[in-house]
């Protein structure tokens, strides 16, 4: 890839995407990290204009700065601690993650580039026939469950008493499938079908989103995904009820990102 030098050809404008890596071809963690920050660099210096890295990643747990120690995986699962906002999260095949890295104006409104990135998000999933939404308080795209009342109840509980809720040292990862969180659909619970995590530094924006297309949400088993404990997570292939693929979503989520992310009006957070 070939920078492009300041003072001799403009950056040229509008939001590029690069594709790391899919399949047989995903990304270690570290390796697209360290691309990351070699774009930032370079955005940062106006070598590039506006980028988006999409790609998948080999399994990994990654840990935000927020992260609490009771979240991570019990077994002693290794995990990478990073510098993006939010708490533990697991990256593997079946996802399709995106590193937008882009240059924001000053103060910076990390809020609205979340929600902007939610907003395209949510714009992939309704394409494909999944109502997305936001939860307040809670960043990301997701699933709503019924309504608390016309649940099931866990363990013969009324959900009055969730002990995830009630109990301080109760843990989800102990009790088997029926607190999964892999298993929120089955128990028609709010679930998370895309993450959003970000850092923003010198106005430049870095991490980004994690779109659950068809992996083995199994994984998330081991943690408390983004440290709740009561919600599950989600996939597009799993609230279809079909087989979907990396190569499917992919063009959809490159117009909508181009549209919102290049469409948005961009602007300092008010002070």
């Amino acid at each position: 890839m070939t920078a492009i030098s300041r003072g001799e050809t403009p950056v040229p404008e509008g939001l590029r995407f690069v594709h790391l890596g899919f399949g047989a071809d995903a990304v270690e963690y570290t390796s697209a990290w360290q691309e990351q920050r070699r774009v930032h660099a370079a955005r940062f210096a106006d070598e590039l204009p506006d980028t988006c890295l999409l790609l998948e990643h080999q399994a990994v747990y990654t840990a935000g700065r927020r992260t609490a120690d009771e979240e991570r995986p019990l077994d002693g699962t290794p995990v990478v601690d990073v510098d993006r906002g939010g708490k533990i999260t697991w990256h593997g095949p079946g996802q399709l993650v995106g590193y937008p890295i882009q240059k924001l104006p000053r103060p910076v409104d990390v809020v609205a580039h979340v929600r902007r990135l939610e907003e395209a998000l949510i714009r992939v999933c309704a394409d494909f026939g999944v109502e997305g939404t936001r939860v307040e308080g809670r960043s990301g795209v997701w699933i709503l469950g019924d309504p608390v009342e016309e649940r099931a109840a866990l363990g013969g509980l009324n959900l009055d008493f969730d002990p995830r809720l009630a109990d301080e040292l109760f843990d989800p990862r102990l009790n088997g499938p029926e607190y999964a969180p892999s298993n929120a659909g089955q128990r028609r619970e709010d679930r998370k079908l895309a993450a959003i995590g970000i850092r923003v530094a010198k106005g430049v924006t870095m991490h980004g989103f994690a779109l659950n297309v068809n992996p083995d949400n199994t994984s998330f088993d081991k943690i408390v995904p983004c440290g709740i404990r009561d919600a599950g997570v989600a996939s597009l292939a799993g609230e279809l009820g079909r087989e979907i693929t990396i190569a499917e979503v992919l063009p959809v989520a490159e117009k909508h990102l181009r549209d919102v992310l290049e469409g948005a009006e961009l602007l300092p957070r008010a002070v």
